[in-house]
């Protein structure tokens, strides 16, 4: 009896302890699905108020570990094998991107000790844009484009939303880029450069039309090399020359009647120091620019910037107005039938 009543009181403790330890895994999942759900509802409100209000939004803030080295050994053939490895570990899309990361493209590839890597790829480069993501002081300008010297890198605006990001090479030491606002002007899908005539420049864009600084396509090797031009990729140059407004000129093409996209180069470089995008292995946030910076810089020129696009948009309105309402004129009398 003793016995059986000592078991009796085993089993139902075991069974209280199963009961409760059930209750606590019940209880812990769901702490968990209701942790899970929160943020993602939470993102959801702010996402949703944020395209309402158009609140300025900094670039996204990435933990430690984002970024990881590619190390290419001195030795020329052991950087072959290397980087062979690389090529079959990343697809086309995605060495392209972390090329662009490195402002590196592919002809100078090998022109570097290490390659900053992301964890994870995302070949549109929007993941790790450097410029906030939102800008209230350019909500009101449609288009514009900026090209930041300390980092190498151009961001494209849309009515304060950035809609697009890249590498450049700007002007060397020697032949530094000017810097401040100017307007795009006159483009053309193929230039001659007037430095040499051995250089072609793919979808050139001037910008300074005296100087003859403007953007286009040519060699990104990861620093700033350029005579005074901003370089970009093949890609970059073709969706920029599409993007942005020329300027219109007066009749006879002496003198400008209306600008184009505005367009402004800022910072300085620091020569001879670590590639600002190296320093993402250490801090992956190093090269970020925060809203409050790029407040600052930009709102002393946002009246000229909306003050030329309204009036770009005024020429361009009264030109189109006065092709439509053109009637050719008859050159010529409808020519008489002899009577027979």
């Amino acid at each position: 009896m003793k016995k059986t009543f000592l078991y009796l009181c085993f089993s139902a403790a075991i069974l209280v302890s199963c009961k409760k330890e059930i209750e606590k895994i019940s209880d812990n999942f769901k702490d968990t699905v209701s942790s899970a759900e929160t943020p993602a509802m939470e993102k959801d409100s702010i996402r949703k108020d944020s395209v309402v209000q158009k609140e300025s939004v900094p670039p996204a803030m990435q933990e430690n570990g984002f970024y990881n080295a590619f190390v290419l050994p001195k030795d020329k053939k052991l950087r072959d094998s290397v980087y062979a490895e690389f090529s079959k570990k990343y697809s086309e899309k995605e060495r392209y991107a972390i090329l662009a990361l490195n402002r590196l493209d592919s002809k100078n590839r090998f022109n570097t000790d290490t390659l900053v890597v992301p964890a994870k790829i995302d070949t549109t480069l929007m993941s790790y844009s450097p410029f906030p993501m939102q800008l209230d002081v350019l909500s009101g300008v449609k288009k514009f484009v900026i090209f930041s010297y300390p980092i190498q890198a151009y961001g494209v605006y849309s009515n304060g939303s950035l809609v697009k990001w890249g590498p450049t090479s700007m002007g060397k030491k020697a032949a530094q880029t000017t810097r401040g606002l100017t307007f795009a002007n006159w483009k053309k899908k193929l230039s001659i450069s007037t430095v040499s005539s051995e250089w072609k420049l793919p979808y050139n864009f001037n910008i300074h039309n005296i100087g003859g600084i403007g953007w286009h396509q040519y060699d990104l090797p990861g620093y700033p090399a350029s005579h005074s031009c901003l370089r970009l990729l093949m890609k970059d140059a073709q969706w920029l020359y599409s993007y942005a407004d020329t300027w219109i000129l007066n009749p006879g093409g002496a003198t400008t009647k209306a600008k184009g996209t505005a367009v402004m180069v800022f910072g300085d470089y620091k020569w001879g120091g670590r590639k600002p995008w190296k320093k993402l292995l250490d801090d992956p946030n190093a090269n970020n620019i925060s809203v409050e910076e790029m407040t600052k810089l930009l709102q002393p020129n946002v009246e000229k910037m909306i003050r030329e696009q309204d009036n770009r948009e005024k020429v361009a309105d009264s030109i189109k107005a006065a092709k439509a309402m053109a009637v050719p004129a008859q050159t010529e009398k409808p020519s008489e039938i002899p009577a027979n």
